[in-house]
């Protein structure tokens, strides 16, 4: 017998891999850029495994939000923050006791390769002269935690007057640094490492981070097929998922992170 337009594939729930008969499908998923290139790496790894296509977007947390409000499309939502999961949580857009945690994060200072200010600490970005870039705290997750970090440090009023850039993405945040438009960004610890050839890490002092950050990701309010948008939200916090972040140097732990900030709290998603 012939079975047209049917294939067969894998998929992943609770460790345990399966197969079934099924027409070809296609997920969309909306990520923060803050976890692009691992997430890319995953995701072809399950449509290999599955059959299934995923379609991939990533940008600011808060543009696809907007995107997905006005669309009414998608699948899952993976922002780089879990302020914005709240916030799309109250807004309906995914269901709360849907919500997973991917890898953590914590905020680092960036610099050019060779530091050329000498920049050592939070106090730095206040010099007159420096130039510093943060992500558009309206609609980028570092952005707003960047704020955040400076308004707790009591450095927002000094380091403001220097903030020449708000860009609209961690990836262009990133890229200021490593063709020198600037001379410090705050960013996540992993913009380090997506090109360390052109850029330097500064630690911040463990007693300065207030807060630890994720990536979450949640089942979309507009999927037309939550089972399967649930074996790939599943797959994504699988052992395999994790240990592909840990090769980028994201922390699939809170407590690998906790290592660089011991004593921050660990933000909660609400809605």
């Amino acid at each position: 017998m012939i079975l047209v337009g049917i294939t067969a594939y894998m998929g992943f729930e609770g460790g345990i891999y399966y197969s079934w008969l099924h027409r070809p499908r296609v997920l969309r998923v909306f990520f923060g850029a803050a976890a692009e290139v691992p997430e890319r790496e995953i995701i072809q790894l399950y449509e290999s495994r599955t059959g299934v296509r995923v379609e991939a977007t990533f940008g600011s947390s808060g543009s696809l939000l907007s995107s997905m409000k006005i669309t009414k499309v998608g699948d899952i939502y993976s922002p780089a923050s879990p302020d914005f999961m709240t916030r799309a949580n109250r807004d309906n857009v995914t269901y709360a006791d849907s919500v997973k945690i991917l890898a953590y994060l914590v905020p680092a200072i960036i610099v050019p390769k060779g530091n050329p200010k000498n920049i050592t600490s939070l106090e730095d970005l206040a010099i007159p002269g420096v130039k510093v870039a943060i992500g558009d705290p309206q609609t980028v997750a570092v952005g707003k935690y960047a704020v955040d970090l400076l308004e707790y440090n009591d450095l927002w009023e000094a380091v403001e007057p220097n903030i020449v850039v708000n860009a609209e993405s961690i990836t262009k945040l990133a890229s200021l640094v490593t063709i020198g438009s600037v001379d410090v960004i705050i960013g996540w610890q992993v913009v380090h490492y997506w090109n360390t050839n052109a850029s330097d890490i500064i630690w911040i002092s463990p007693e300065k981070i207030p807060m630890i950050s994720y990536i979450p990701a949640a089942i979309s309010k507009y999927t037309e097929d939550r089972e399967l948008a649930q074996d790939l939200l599943n797959y994504l916090v699988s052992d395999e998922a994790q240990a592909i972040f840990r090769g980028y140097n994201y922390y699939a732990t809170v407590e690998e992170a906790r290592q660089y900030a011991p004593n921050a709290e660990v933000e909660q998603i609400e809605g």
